[in-house]
C-alpha cells in the first residue's frame, strides 16, 4: 500500500480547542498547523501559548512543523471588539493572517448538530462560503505543491 503522502495532497486533522495530548499528537504528525482564533479577547490572549507550544514541539518532536496561518473566525462585524482583536491580530502575525474572515453564523453553529459540514448543510448560507473562500486561498498560497 502506497504511503499517505502519495495518496493524498492534504489531510486535515481537525482537534478540540485544547492544548491536549490528541493535539500535541495531532502536531507531532502534521507538516504545519492552521489556528482558527475567535474574534474575543481571551482567544487572543491564549494564542501567544499555542505558538510557544508549537515552537516546543517543532523543537524536540517535529522540526518540519510550521503555521500555516491564523484564521479569524466567530466574527461579528456589529460588534467593535471583533474589529479590534482582528486590527491586533493582523499587527502582530502581518500575513499569517488569513484574508478570508469566518463570520459568526447561525448556520455554521446548526452544521455539527446535524451531523454534518457546513459546505453540506448550508452551502448558500455566509459561513459556508467563507470556508470555500478560505480554500481558495489556501490554495492560492500554496501554488502549485501543498506539500512542502
Amino acid at each position: 500500500m502506497r504511503p499517505l503522502e502519495e495518496r493524498y495532497e492534504v489531510i486535515l486533522i481537525d482537534c478540540p480547542p485544547s492544548l491536549g495530548l490528541l493535539t500535541v499528537n495531532a502536531l507531532c504528525a502534521a507538516r504545519s498547523v492552521l489556528i482558527p482564533l475567535q474574534c474575543e479577547y481571551y482567544a487572543l490572549e491564549g494564542l501567544g501559548s499555542l505558538y510557544r507550544t508549537v515552537e516546543k514541539i517543532r523543537e524536540s518532536l517535529n522540526p518540519s512543523l510550521r503555521v500555516e496561518g491564523v484564521l479569524l473566525t466567530m466574527f461579528d462585524s456589529r460588534n467593535n471588539l471583533s474589529h479590534q482583536v482582528a486590527a491586533e491580530a493582523r499587527e502582530n502575525l502581518n500575513s499569517q493572517v488569513f484574508q478570508t474572515v469566518i463570520p459568526r453564523n447561525v448556520r455554521l453553529s446548526e452544521a455539527p448538530s446535524f451531523g454534518k459540514p457546513a459546505i453540506l448543510y448550508a452551502v448558500s448560507s455566509r459561513g459556508a462560503a467563507s470556508y470555500l473562500e478560505l480554500a481558495k486561498e489556501m490554495v492560492s498560497r500554496w501554488g502549485e505543491n501543498p506539500i512542502r
